[in-house]
């Protein structure tokens, strides 16, 4: 049985994001583009994948959602860079943004509060059994993650942090 992995050259497993991920707002003076995302391994049965990208160390009570990409086909095994952007033209065809928590339908850049310990940033893709999910365009990312974890075959995951 092949490994569920997820990998990025763009940003280092258990290494530092690269500051120009980092959100262009809020104090924050990044390129705002979403980094290259690979997978390889996914189960048998997988109809699609959903990409995720989680700040647990947030401080907002429920953390943040900067990138929430749903109904990825399962014939793709990865996300080019600055997919992420607004619009969703650099997705492949058929997957949709949920929006994040900076209100935004795109790749929302990392931008912890100075001075705060380094957060964690948790990339994650999700291999369903469901080619869509039934969510509506507007779904909150928590309805968004629902559905996801509802649907989740296998996940695989890295973690990177960041600081300012």
């Amino acid at each position: 049985m092949t490994a569920f992995t997820l990998s990025s050259p763009d940003i280092p497993s258990g290494g530092t994001v690269p500051p120009h991920f980092e959100f262009n707002g809020f104090g924050c003076s990044g390129r705002n583009e979403s980094p290259a995302l690979q997978w390889s391994g996914a189960p048998e049965g997988t109809k699609s994948f959903a990409v995720t990208v989680y700040d647990p160390d947030a401080p907002t009570g429920s953390g943040w959602w900067h990138w929430f990409v749903v109904d990825v086909p399962a014939t793709c095994a990865q996300l080019a860079p600055h997919a992420g952007a607004q619009g969703g033209a650099g997705l492949p065809a058929g997957a949709r943004q949920i929006r994040n928590d900076y209100g935004s339908f795109a790749w929302g850049g990392v931008c912890p509060p100075p001075g705060d310990k380094p957060h964690r940033y948790i990339f994650t893709v999700h291999a369903l059994g469901v080619e869509k999910l039934e969510i509506p365009d507007d779904a909150s990312a928590a309805l968004a993650g629902f559905m996801v974890n509802a649907n989740t075959l296998a996940r695989a995951t890295f973690t990177s942090t960041y600081s300012r």
